[in-house]
């Protein structure tokens, strides 16, 4: 199972924006973007006073790039995303992000119970979850409506979660999503509509990049 492994921070930093990678750290003072805002490598410092316009490739790779980053996909599954996406009703931009929201990894994290995809996934391939009464240990499986999530009873004592209750409850869940926090368990109840899908992601300039290719 292929994921990236580096320095997280490090692709905020190219992106020039929080990408939330490190869930509540983010919101500290330890966050490394705020603490150093320009691009990383060796010129990083002196990138961030250059303008030069931008070409529509490079706009349509950085957003490309930037959902890649945010969902924790590789390129090549990516690109099979897109391909699925493709072959879907509906605008292809819209079925790639709806595509990217139901992997299982990031309906864990929705509905509140990790504080990021990154330890969404890993608590996945712990096999902490059971899919419609079924263990199973694969991030990037996609969900359909209807399918219900639910903390195995095997992991209920461990410690994480006998606390995830309380720490759940700060977090919201999308109305695209239902959760029992006392059984916790979840379910997905519709797929998620455009304006319930991170703002900042520009899906045309993505299906563009694939386009032209």
């Amino acid at each position: 199972m292929a994921k990236y492994r580096g320095p997280v921070c490090k692709l905020c930093r190219r992106e020039n924006e929080k990408l939330f990678l490190k869930g509540a750290r983010c919101f500290t003072a330890k966050c490394s973007f705020d603490r150093r805002g320009y691009p990383p490598g060796q010129h990083g410092r002196t990138a961030q006073f250059r303008r030069r316009r931008e070409s529509d490739y490079a706009r349509q790779l950085r957003a490309k790039q930037k959902a890649r980053r945010i969902y924790g996909v590789m390129e090549r599954q990516f690109r099979r995303y897109y391909e699925e996406s493709l072959k879907r009703r509906g605008l292809t931009g819209l079925n790639l992000l709806q595509i990217l929201e139901t992997r299982l990894d990031n309906v864990v994290y929705r509905m509140g119970y990790a504080d990021s995809r990154a330890e969404a996934r890993l608590l996945v391939t712990h096999g902490h979850f059971d899919v419609n009464g079924r263990r199973t240990d694969v991030p990037s499986m996609l969900l359909n409506p209807g399918d219900e999530i639910i903390v195995r009873d095997g992991s209920r004592g461990r410690t994480y979660f006998k606390e995830l209750r309380s720490l759940a409850e700060d977090r919201n869940a999308p109305e695209w999503v239902s959760r029992d926090l006392k059984n916790l368990s979840g379910k997905i109840v519709r797929l998620p509509e455009r304006i319930e899908i991170d703002g900042n992601m520009n899906e045309q300039l993505i299906v563009e990049y694939y386009s032209r290719r």
